[in-house]
């Protein structure tokens, strides 16, 4: 039987080392990052089965290395932080995170919710990188492909043929890309979706005008096709 993975992302050499020696000691398998950029990528490398992740990052704040993750993976994120306050803690939870874990923090108490991590990590996890006709999303790289050739997307755009492709074949409500894209406050502006999903069509389309990936679904939303490879 193969050992779980635990990826510990931390810019603090001790506390690196304590946790390797922590989790090994378990029977665990231990990658390790020092940096946000660094944990990304061993995140899509070695695919963990649990990621322990600190805040305090050198090149970027923890949170967004989680909303990174998160794009691509439903891999369980439990935060380990000296961070303490409660606006900030529930802002990691609803942002993804599985568990939130202050420092300093008991052993004991870590290796459990580490294992209540796993118990409750999905069976299967989804693909990085998405393929619909010469459609194909790179989720870890940001990187989007049309026959081959590299699209060039704005940010706004990449989130939302991200949201979609995350969501490869479901029905979205303009109410829910709204929301989802720009924000609850932008819940009514439909007309943000129809502008958007044409600029889309536009650069990930074969004929814009006669879509065959991103279909309307008349006076509900919008919905990624799944077509099988060129």
């Amino acid at each position: 039987m193969n050992k779980p993975t635990v990826l510990v992302v931390d810019d603090e050499v001790q506390i690196r080392r304590l946790l390797q020696l922590t989790l090994e000691s378990e029977g665990y398998n231990v990658v390790k990052a020092e940096n946000g950029e660094e944990g990304i990528r061993r995140a899509a490398m070695d695919r963990p089965d649990v990621v322990v992740l600190d805040l305090g990052l050198p090149d970027m704040d923890g949170s967004n290395v989680l909303k990174r993750i998160r794009e691509w993976t439903t891999i369980p994120v439990i935060i380990l932080s000296v961070r303490n306050s409660e606006p900030e803690i529930i802002a990691c939870l609803d942002a993804g995170a599985d568990d939130y874990l202050v420092k300093p923090y008991r052993s004991g108490e870590l290796l459990a919710r580490v294992r209540t991590a796993i118990r409750h990590r999905p069976s299967v996890q989804p693909q990085s990188v998405f393929r619909s006709g010469d459609l194909e999303v790179d989720l870890v790289a940001r990187i989007v492909k049309k026959s081959g050739q590299h699209v060039k997307l704005t940010a706004t755009e990449y989130n939302l043929l991200a949201l979609f492709v995350r969501n490869a074949g479901r029905v979205l409500t303009h109410h829910y890309i709204l929301e989802q894209v720009w924000g609850p406050t932008f819940k009514e502006e439909t007309e943000y979706t129809r502008v958007y999903v044409g600029q889309l069509r536009k650069k990930i389309e074969q004929d814009p005008g006669n879509p065959q990936l991103l279909l309307t679904e008349s006076g509900i939303g919008y919905r990624l096709e799944l077509l099988q490879e060129e």
